[in-house]
């Protein structure tokens, strides 16, 4: 089946030290792709200067990528660990000179700072000065988000990133796809998609409160009292309920004590919105 559906292209923005964030912020937009698109019509687009840039003579490298790139994306991602970059002679570092002539033209930006543990010897002490003023900097405007590891930012960036479509590009989304896809709690500041408010109900039913998120040959397992979720080999439904996990991770309605990513736990706080919203219904 074809249909229109408007492309958002998000510029994603990073020193050399996060390849492995990079490569996730394009897992999380291809699991929102695979859940929303259809529903929104909308299309994210990841973009990098790695895959969308060319060749030209005559200006900055970096004025270069601004041009052929930055200037066409509605959504800039943005993560760093111990370094900034290199200079461009406008700006202390190419990531640094994206975000603010992003910002420049009221488009929204989303960055993130790790705080995982390194190596002192490992890190070059003038970038990592230069990217304490620069997160200061960010601080202050209200820029910031930090997150511990690789699965906390996969867990962080994929709630926000829902957040941040359903407010800046509302319009271009249609009602009758909002009524159908989340749950709102009265009181509360609990809004949850279906497919997370379902895994969220059939694990207050499980006797130990655990949902289960296992990768294997066949795919991505998602289960709870003795029920699987995930249609496994169906990458469309894969992605779903890995966000669904994420999603109720994110809003404590669930957590992961052993800190691999696959064991999760009903809170308190979950068990409290299921009540509410069975109270509600």
């Amino acid at each position: 089946m074809t249909y229109q559906a408007t492309i958002v292209n998000v510029m994603i923005a990073s020193p050399s030290d996060v390849a492995q964030e990079r490569r996730l912020v394009r897992d999380v937009i291809g699991d929102w792709n695979a859940v929303h698109t259809e529903d929104k019509k909308v299309v994210l687009m990841p973009v990098g200067w790695e895959s969308h840039s060319s060749p030209h003579m005559g200006q900055r490298p970096q004025e270069v990528i601004n041009n052929q790139i930055l200037a066409k994306c509605d959504l800039l991602i943005a993560a760093f660990w111990t370094r900034i970059g290199s200079p461009t002679g406008e700006a202390p570092s190419g990531t640094v000179e994206e975000i603010e002539e992003h910002i420049k033209t009221g488009k929204p930006a989303m960055l993130y700072f790790s705080s995982a543990p390194v190596h002192p010897d490992s890190v070059d002490n003038e970038q990592y000065s230069a990217l304490k003023k620069f997160k200061n900097e960010c601080r202050q405007k209200g820029l910031v988000e930090e997150y511990e590891s690789v699965t906390e930012f996969r867990e962080k960036l994929t709630r926000q990133l829902a957040q941040t479509i359903n407010r800046n590009f509302s319009p271009i989304r249609s009602e009758e796809s909002e009524g159908a896809e989340l749950s709102h709690l009265p009181g509360s500041e609990v809004t949850l998609t279906e497919g997370a408010k379902e895994l969220l109900f059939e694990a207050a039913q499980d006797e130990t409160g655990v949902i289960m998120r296992l990768g294997t040959m066949e795919g991505t397992h998602v289960q709870t009292n003795s029920r699987e979720f995930s249609d496994l080999g169906d990458p469309r439904s894969e992605a779903k309920w890995r966000a669904a996990v994420d999603e109720l991770h994110g809003g404590n309605l669930i957590e992961d004590r052993g800190g691999k990513g696959e064991v999760f736990f009903m809170t308190n706080k979950g068990y409290e919105v299921v009540e509410k919203l069975e109270s509600t219904t």
